[in-house]
């Protein structure tokens, strides 16, 4: 798996040859899950049947339970992914946030990753 890194802005970074991208690195499946949950469903013109279902299976009226499942399937069908070691959400209703903290096993060994929505 080739994955381009990006910055402390999430822009990508460009120009360091080599080490522009992960590759076959837990960090690029960390990355590429972080990307997935960010893209909505229907968002992405080329294949609108892709993202994460924020607004059918997370917002309003959805259970923890429900969100989570939906959060985790979408982390599971990330390429690399082979399972979800450990697990946690947590709802801001002051700042209307969403973090996901996730621990995950990848085919090239474990990573966490920790992403605010």
């Amino acid at each position: 798996m080739r994955y381009r890194k990006q910055d402390a802005n999430g822009d990508y970074v460009w120009g360091h040859q080599q080490n522009d991208f992960w590759l076959n690195a837990p960090d690029g499946v960390a990355l590429a899950i972080k990307t997935r949950l960010a893209l909505f469903s229907g968002e992405w013109f080329l294949d609108v049947t892709d993202g994460t279902p924020w607004t059918t299976q997370v917002l309003d009226k959805y259970t923890k339970d429900q969100y989570d499942a939906a959060i985790q399937d979408r982390i599971l069908g990330t390429q690399g992914v082979t399972q979800i070691t450990a697990y946690s959400s947590s709802v801001n209703t002051t700042t209307r946030t969403l973090t996901v903290t996730v621990t995950v096993e990848t085919q090239y060994g474990t990573t966490t990753l920790s992403t605010t929505i």
